[in-house]
């Protein structure tokens, strides 16, 4: 069904595997529409709960295949037709969307991890603002995500040095959620991942809704949309679950409903 991408879905979890190894999963037309297309799938399935993006092979995303840029082409547009989409994708999603970074994420690649919710780093992996080595400005979100993430100064030397990563500098910076070791690698992603799919999933999604609004609203404005978000956070049945196991003395058992 996909040319660029494998995709399937295992216990609640949606797993999205960038699938172009011998050209370290290098972002082409094909492969933009494909991961735009399988998110906004997973957003509409309601036996989908999280979301994971990876790499097939020893990269997570080199960025955009050089091979494919000539002089005649306009960046801009090429930004407005396929990136753009891809990353609205992602932000208005609701559901935890977690970026396995197996290996390198360079470029649009980087772009993309930051986009995710969760970054979850295999020890081997690492980070490149690799834009700079091109003469071009960090696109696909890169320059909205990094300064909230790390800060406006921060952002500014990687975006400008274009210096890599390691994975544990990443940890530091506040970049990854977790480093994890190869030997353990699979291991631990799904048993995070799975640990997402099993949490109040509408909760998350109003969690990220707010979360986001709140860079640009007042206080006053804040407080109104916890209120909203509670009155319908409080009206669904995994509320209803966590309240009855509360007073139970036991582990709620959330349907993500």
């Amino acid at each position: 069904m996909y040319e660029a991408i494998k995709y399937k879905v295992s216990n609640q979890v949606a797993w999205i595997t960038l699938n172009r190894p011998d050209k370290l999963n290098a972002f082409t037309e094909q492969l933009n529409k494909e991961v735009q297309h399988v998110i906004k799938l997973a957003n509409r399935d309601a036996g989908v709960r999280a979301i994971v993006i990876t790499g097939e092979g020893r990269a997570f995303c080199s960025g955009e295949d050089l091979e494919g840029v000539n002089d005649e082409m306009d960046h801009g547009e090429v930004l407005r037709t396929r990136y753009n989409p891809m990353v609205m994708e992602l932000h208005n999603c609701e559901k935890p969307i977690i970026a396995a970074v197996n290996g390198v994420a360079a470029g649009a690649g980087m772009s993309l991890a930051l986009a995710c919710d969760f970054r979850l780093l295999s020890e081997k992996a690492s980070f490149i603002e690799a834009f700079i080595h091109v003469g071009l400005v960090p696109d696909a979100g890169n320059l909205y995500y990094l300064p909230k993430l790390i800060g406006h100064a921060k952002a500014l030397e990687l975006a400008v040095l274009g210096e890599k990563i390691s994975a544990h500098d990443a940890k530091e910076l506040g970049l990854a959620t977790k480093v994890i070791p190869i030997e353990n690698w699979t291991e631990e992603v799904t048993v995070f991942v799975e640990r997402l799919a099993s949490m109040p999933t509408k909760a998350i999604g109003l969690i990220k809704r707010n979360l986001k609004a709140s860079w640009d609203s007042t206080l006053q404005e804040s407080l109104e949309r916890d209120a909203q978000g509670q009155r319908i956070a409080g009206m669904t049945a995994d509320h209803q679950e966590g309240v009855a196991a509360f007073k139970e003395k036991r582990k709620p058992i959330f349907q993500g409903e």
